[in-house]
């Protein structure tokens, strides 16, 4: 009887369901550039693959060298990553793999982080532009008139802390590159306006090219309506505020892409005409986005990014507003860029600010806003978003079990709980009033006052099965015409979010629109309303949208961008990877006014325990 033959590593990681078939594509085409290879090699580069379609940058090849890849509960067909040192020897002799610099299929650093190529080239370029932009300072403007600019449109406050959003403004002035972090309610918006002003009267002098822009259409919006409000309150002259742009890009419409092409129209080569660019939401930017950003603005164009950078990172790879900032640290200012920040405020800060010894200047374009003008720090969603934020459980549960704490509860699965009955009737409170206006601006504006946020996609507790519960009762309740819930069928009051840009309609990922009839026609054509970037509302009849799904509740992720005045953060049963302390702070600081956490305090303390930790080099290629 001949002798079964066992099965290749190949065949293995096809099969066993944690490689896509791109992973396994990639890494046959290096075993055919490199006839010596062997199945070290193979199952490296199909792990750099996987890497980058999970989030991480590359692969650490001393944190996976020894570990198990795939093994049947029966223990058979095995696969465990080689000894560190022999393996990287392997990698260092294929003629696929290159040192940074040189321009292989695969990239290996000093460190032993393996890089697809066109990741380690993102991240190179974004950490040598940035590095470039952090250094030295610039002197076109007169320093008189912008401390008299600055008293006007950032007044000095009533107490002894310091005006972080002054100080935000003033390293937009002096560096080409600026960081403004914080999180919801800390002025982000009021102080990007406030330095649109500065800027526009101290040195454009109302005549510039200035675009604002976010990532998602969704976040685009929000960020034009804020503005428009914003400026309204700055003490500056008309022509000033009336100079200041209510046109809000996503930045692949501002970059302008190459239709059919992962390539921009703007690039290195042929640069945008702009003397500022701010970035809001920029948590949201991946490496690949953000480095393609930066490589298509002029050396003298001034780069503002806003974010929350303790928020879920993005959802393709990378985490690059948090490794920009070095997530948990404020690292201060270096003396003498303090020192010139007190020359123009002239307020003292070297009592509050402690100084930095790091030499690569990054900490010089950084502000951390600290004042949060919508939250008390101590109590409600203020104290337990910080409390998360921090890894602090105990004190995030005190918070969420403490009946005088009305903006904020838990709903927790006990055994006589029946939480479907008592979701569905708060889907029907919340959601009946929008199902009754005809009117689109009014119909939207009721139904963002809230929302079901979702850990996962798929489960009883996901967006998919609360979608389809939330059109089943609604229907049932008369609210919504009789349809098959989870199908996708149109009707009256359907809410929808975009999934994929479409550069033809004018609509990106993760705009939301309300499905209604034309109040001045007697047919029952159906249309979607999509609020645009000016305020107005934009609709299309709804066989010209494909990619969409009904959004009753949403995932977390998706919410970014996004604020609602009621949200039900809804967390499964079990305990998931995916849960950890980035994403329930993003949910939570998606709520403006109330916020209930339906979840077993065992997942939330486990969730609050774990961080997003993400493989990449780009912090260490900033702050050395």
């Amino acid at each position: 009887m001949p002798k079964r033959k066992s099965p290749s590593l190949e065949s293995i990681l096809s099969t066993g369901g944690i490689f896509s078939s791109i992973d396994i594509h990639f890494a046959r085409f290096i075993l055919r550039f490199d006839p010596q290879a062997d199945s070290d090699i193979f199952l490296a580069a199909a792990l750099a693959s996987r890497a980058t379609g999970s989030g991480d940058i590359c692969l650490d090849l001393a944190a996976t060298a020894d570990t198990a890849v795939f093994e049947k509960k029966d223990g058979a067909d095995a696969v465990v990553c080689p000894p560190l040192a022999g393996w990287c020897k392997k990698l260092i002799a294929s003629p696929t793999v290159g040192q940074p610099g040189e321009k292989c299929p695969l990239i290996l650093d000093a460190r032993d982080r393996l890089y697809l190529y066109r990741y380690w080239e993102y991240e190179h370029s974004l950490a040598h532009a940035l590095r470039q932009r952090a250094a030295g300072e610039m002197e076109d403007f007169n320093p008189r008139e912008l401390s008299n600019i600055l008293k006007k449109l950032f007044p000095p406050t009533n107490t002894d802390g310091v005006n972080w959003q002054a100080v935000a403004a003033v390293i937009a002035v002096f560096k080409r590159f600026s960081v403004i972090a914080g999180g919801p309610g800390s002025g982000k918006t009021f102080t990007i306006a406030g330095i649109l002003a500065l800027l526009m009267e101290c040195i454009f002098k109302g005549n510039a090219h200035i675009f604002l822009a976010a990532p998602t259409g969704k976040a685009a919006a929000r960020l034009a309506e804020s503005i428009r409000e914003a400026k309204q309150s700055l003490d500056c002259r008309e022509s000033i505020k009336n100079g200041i742009p209510d046109e809000v890009y996503t930045v692949h419409r501002l970059l302008r892409p190459i239709p059919g092409t992962p390539y921009f129209r703007h690039n290195s080569e042929n640069p945008l005409v702009a003397d500022l660019v701010v970035v809001d939401e920029a948590s949201m930017v991946d490496l690949a986005l953000m480095s393609k950003l930066v490589q298509a603005l002029a050396p003298e164009t001034r780069l503002v990014l806003v974010g929350d950078k303790d928020q879920l990172a993005s959802v393709e790879a990378g985490s690059v507003l948090g490794d920009i900032c070095d997530r948990q640290t404020i690292h201060g200012f270096s003396k003498r860029f303090l020192d010139k920040i007190e020359q123009v405020t002239h307020v003292k800060l070297n009592d509050t600010v402690r100084y930095s010894t790091n030499t690569c200047g990054l900490q010089d374009c950084i502000t951390v806003l600290q004042k949060n003008y919508r939250f008390e720090p101590q109590s409600g969603i203020g104290g337990l978003s910080r409390s998360v934020n921090r890894g602090d459980s105990r004190t995030a549960l005190s918070f969420l079990n403490d009946p005088v704490e009305k903006s904020i509860s838990r709903y927790d699965f006990h055994p006589d709980s029946n939480w479907v009955a008592d979701l569905s009737q708060t889907i029907v409170v919340s959601y009946r009033k929008y199902l009754t206006i005809n009117d689109c601006m009014l119909a939207m504006s009721e139904f963002m006052r809230f929302k079901i946020l979702c850990a996962l996609n798929i489960g009883p507790f996901g967006v998919n099965s609360i979608n389809r519960l939330a059109e089943k009762v609604l229907s049932e309740q008369g609210l919504l015409p009789s349809v098959q819930p989870g199908r996708g069928q149109w009707y009256r009051g359907r809410p929808v979010l975009i999934t994929q840009n479409d550069y033809n309609l004018g609509l990106f990922n993760g705009d939301i629109g309300i499905t209604l009839s034309d109040p001045n026609s007697a047919g029952d054509e159906l249309f979607v309303y999509f609020p645009d970037a000016t305020g107005e509302f934009k609709r299309y009849p709804t066989h010209r949208l494909s990619k969409c799904e009904t959004v009753y509740a949403m995932t977390v992720h998706k919410s970014q961008g996004s604020e609602f005045e009621h949200v039900i953060l809804l967390l499964p049963e079990k305990d998931y990877q995916l849960l950890t302390r980035e994403l329930i702070y993003t949910g939570l600081t998606r709520a403006r006014k109330t916020v209930s956490v339906w979840g077993s305090e065992s997942i939330l303390k486990t969730a609050i325990a774990r961080r997003i930790e993400r493989t990449a080099g780009l912090r260490d290629a900033l702050w050395g």
